[in-house]
């Protein structure tokens, strides 16, 4: 890092910490005069306009500035304050020595950093549409962006497809990089990371991956169930997430599941995952739908009527399909040269009807187990029973793994429908035929067949 690079990150830090007045006072008009090397020591050269000034930084800020350098440049520095020189010119011809246009500097360093992270321009939390489904996850992710490594230094989002993991995770690089836009921030799916480790031990250079990863200000990994089963990932991953914390920094995770649920995953990883706030991200509810449509269609420059949007959010219920819907009612609307009203909605939507995605949320528990019985030529008392005989228990198991999967209707909810049997037995049959399911091509078939036979009589 170039000496006025290094500083505008140290003022970037400082600012964070400071009021607006002391960080105006104290560090407005000074500059880095010179980088110099003594021994294994870098000498830091900082001018400042007079002697009031340099007493203060030193005094009050010295401490903090060397400490903000050192782990900027991961080397040892020794500050040295001088008092800048003055030019033998009258008042009235000069004008301030240095003049440093902050703001300007910070816009285009925060360009820069959003484009080097690879963070999309639209996952920020001005754009994210909040309600009860994911108004704790939305909470989190804001404390952890104000606080990155003191409010919660591992935040771990799980739930569906579709349901702003992602775009909660990207929100919190977008804000910390507003806010310091000289951080580092490495965002990334964990199949990226999986192949940035391959690739750096083929090419032999893993010193150059691990600098990445582990000088990380804030690590953000989407679908990390992923990495599980694979040793050397893990391994990898295991210490770059203690190099992370021990520094005081940030890591964000986003899965399918829990940490306990995703198969083949360390036990030491498993611990630190659970040790951080973890919170379940549900799928949005017809309000959210409605604010998430509106939001899609203000970013997309195209005004959608209110009626219109909860006609959509009435009849579509995953939100990738919900933009996937938008785009097409817009590209529509364009094409025929008219705008966006309930008639052209309705049109559009008939010719999507009948998706076995859209009629997943009208299937109830016991429907499936009903077709489960009558799929296995058994009676509703018997899968519901205390029998465990093999012909029964399978299909219960099925059963079971169905309702979790495909309604996520709680483990609670689900036991007592059998019964009222422990949530843990149901957690049991769930992991034990999620295991069978990636090996038994027979099973697969069942489950499969099921699925249209519940959603098909639907």
């Amino acid at each position: 890092m170039k000496k006025k690079e290094l500083w505008q990150a140290v003022l970037a830090e400082l600012q964070l910490s400071l009021s607006p007045a002391n960080f105006s006072a104290w560090f407005s008009q000074t500059t880095v005069a010179a980088i110099e090397k003594e021994g294994d020591k870098q000498i830091i050269r900082l001018e400042v306009a007079n002697p009031y000034v340099k007493n203060t930084i030193e005094s009050r800020y010295q401490k903090k500035i060397k400490k903000t350098l050192d782990r900027l440049t991961k080397k040892e520095n020794q500050l040295k304050i001088i008092i800048r020189p003055k030019k033998n010119t009258s008042l009235e011809n000069s004008g301030p020595l240095f003049r440093f246009d902050y703001k300007k500097e910070k816009k285009q360093a925060l360009k820069k950093a959003l484009a080097g992270c690879r963070l999309r321009p639209g996952f920020t939390f001005e754009n994210f549409a909040v309600s009860s489904p994911n108004e704790m996850a939305y909470a989190a992710a804001q404390a952890v962006a104000k606080r990155p490594g003191r409010a919660y230094n591992l935040l771990f989002l799980y739930g569906g497809v579709g349901v702003g993991k992602t775009h909660l995770t990207q929100a919190i690089g977008h804000e910390i990089l507003k806010k310091n836009p000289y951080a580092s921030i490495v965002y990334c799916t964990s199949e990226e990371f999986t192949n940035e480790i391959v690739e750096a031990i083929q090419a032999k250079s893993t010193q150059k991956f691990r600098k990445k990863y582990r000088s990380a200000k804030a690590l953000l990994i989407d679908d990390v169930q992923f990495i599980g089963g694979k040793e050397t990932i893990q391994e990898e991953f295991f210490h770059t997430f203690n190099t992370i914390q021990a520094e005081g920094g940030q890591v964000v995770l986003t899965s399918d599941c829990l940490p306990s649920e995703i198969k083949g995953l360390e036990a030491r990883l498993r611990s630190r995952f659970e040790g951080g706030l973890t919170i379940d991200v549900q799928e949005p509810n017809f309000e959210l739908r409605t604010a998430i449509l509106l939001i899609k269609s203000k970013q997309q420059g195209i005004p959608l009527p209110m009626d219109v949007a909860q006609l959509i959010a009435n009849q579509i219920k995953s939100t990738r399909r919900l933009e996937g819907f938008l785009i097409r009612l817009i590209t529509e609307s364009k094409t025929r040269k008219k705008p966006i009203n309930p008639e052209m909605c309705r049109l559009l939507l008939e010719e999507v009807a009948g998706s076995v995605a859209e009629v997943k949320k009208t299937v109830k528990p016991k429907e499936i187990v009903q077709a489960v019985a009558s799929y296995f030529n058994l009676r509703v008392s018997q899968l519901k029973g205390s029998r465990r005989t093999k012909t029964i228990v399978v299909p219960r198991q099925i059963a079971m793994y169905l309702i979790r999967k495909e309604l996520k209707t709680p483990l609670m909810e689900i036991g007592a429908l059998f019964g009222g049997r422990d949530h843990t037995t149901v957690m049991h049959s769930v992991e034990k035929i999620t295991n069978l399911v990636s090996v038994s091509e027979e099973l697969r078939f069942d489950v499969s067949s099921l699925k249209k036979r519940v959603y098909h009589s639907s």
